[in-house]
């Protein structure tokens, strides 16, 4: 208990670049984002090193629900209405196109079963109608379901079946992220904890720590939100409930069924929603409870379960990443804020962040710019 199941995982062989002296890069954490902009960074040309406090995958991305989405954090409707209709389909269609990336990079890591918004009552079946309209309108792959196959049968009042999107193991895709980048190069320093941004022996450094190291950079600490997500796992079952993500209520509760059979559940943060905007890392008694006794509905019995554990993501007031250049700072870059969704956002962020630095521009930099809330 208090250990993820993702990190269960072996973790691979890699090879141990080093580097003395400056670099060009210094990126601070060893997660999805900064694993991918290492990469892309190494790949153009330049000298990276990374630090990481724990060990690669054991912040957020070996500590969330496994979800592999298009999109981004606000539904649709909502997307187009706050950022502008052209912005949210270019947004909608990047992360498509980086969930296609991350599929050439994941391997076994990842399946694309697709994914089931569902309606916990008729005023989000109405919500969620109308994000499949919306969508359809716009050229995006979904299906409305009426009812849902399989174990979520007739509980719920309508879905939003989410073509193309998957189901990740999280810290084996990140670690196979870091074996790649240091196979190009990158020096990656695993237990190395960064106090002082401005001390490190680089040109530019990118912070990619998501609801990690609040305060790091003190101009950020009032645009990100550490925020904490509660999971837990069951004990394999013998027969397939649920075949693809599902998430209900907003996406406050959400759940999946995974390969080996166990049930994996995350969630009802709103159940006391105050007290989760922490980034202290710990499973808390009231929000355990109410994963247990929505587990035991959804499993249809009193399933054992295996693991609890908690992680902590960044929360921005809208919804959005923030990428790019820290607003009167000029060495100092951020990726992350991904409210929830960082697994693909996280992905593509990190591979965002290391363009700008490498100097090629691209439409996503303009809407997720941190200058946005100066």
């Amino acid at each position: 208990m208090g250990s993820p199941y993702w990190l269960e995982d072996v973790v691979p062989p890699r090879p141990q670049a080093t580097r003395d002296g400056r670099v060009d890069v210094a990126i601070v954490g060893g997660g999805v984002t900064g694993c991918a902009a290492a990469l892309r960074l190494a790949e153009g040309g330049l000298s990276v090193r990374l630090h990481e406090q724990r060990g690669i995958a054991e912040g957020a991305s070996g500590r969330n629900g496994g979800f592999a989405l298009r999109g981004g954090a606000a539904s649709y409707p909502v997307a187009r209405e706050t950022y502008g209709a052209e912005e949210s389909g270019e947004l909608w269609r990047w992360t498509e196109a980086a969930l296609d990336r991350l599929a050439g990079l994941a391997g076994d890591a990842l399946r694309r079963p697709g994914s089931y918004r569902l309606a916990a009552d008729e005023e989000e079946r109405e919500a969620i109608r109308s994000e499949y309209e919306a969508l359809r309108e716009d050229g995006f792959a979904v299906e409305w379901l009426e009812d849902v196959p399989g174990g979520a049968a007739g509980k719920f009042h309508g879905a939003l079946h989410h073509i193309g999107d998957g189901s990740i193991q999280p810290a084996r895709f990140v670690r196979r992220l870091a074996a790649r980048a240091a196979e190009a190069g990158v020096d990656i320093r695993e237990h190395d904890l960064v106090e002082d941004v401005e001390a490190l022996d680089a040109d530019a450094v990118v912070v990619a720590t998501d609801g990690y190291g609040h305060g790091l950079v003190p101009e950020l600490a009032d645009l990100v939100w550490p925020t904490r997500g509660q999971v837990i796992a069951s004990e394999p079952l013998g027969r397939v409930l649920y075949d693809r993500p599902h998430y209900a209520r907003q996406g406050f509760d959400y759940w999946q069924q995974l390969p080996d059979g166990r049930i994996l559940l995350g969630g009802f943060r709103d159940v006391s929603i105050m007290d989760e905007l922490t980034d202290v890392e710990e499973t808390t008694p009231t929000i355990q409870s109410s994963l247990e006794s929505f587990l035991w509905e959804l499993a249809g019995e009193r399933v054992p379960i295996t693991h609890r554990w908690a992680g902590i993501f960044g929360l921005t007031q809208d919804m959005l990443p923030l990428v790019g250049r820290v607003p009167g700072r000029e060495r100092i870059w951020v990726a992350g804020g991904y409210s929830g969704h960082g697994n693909v956002l996280g992905f593509a962020c990190g591979e965002l962040v290391a363009d700008a630095l490498l100097g090629r521009d691209t439409p996503q930099l303009a809407l997720l710019d941190p200058a946005r809330f100066a």
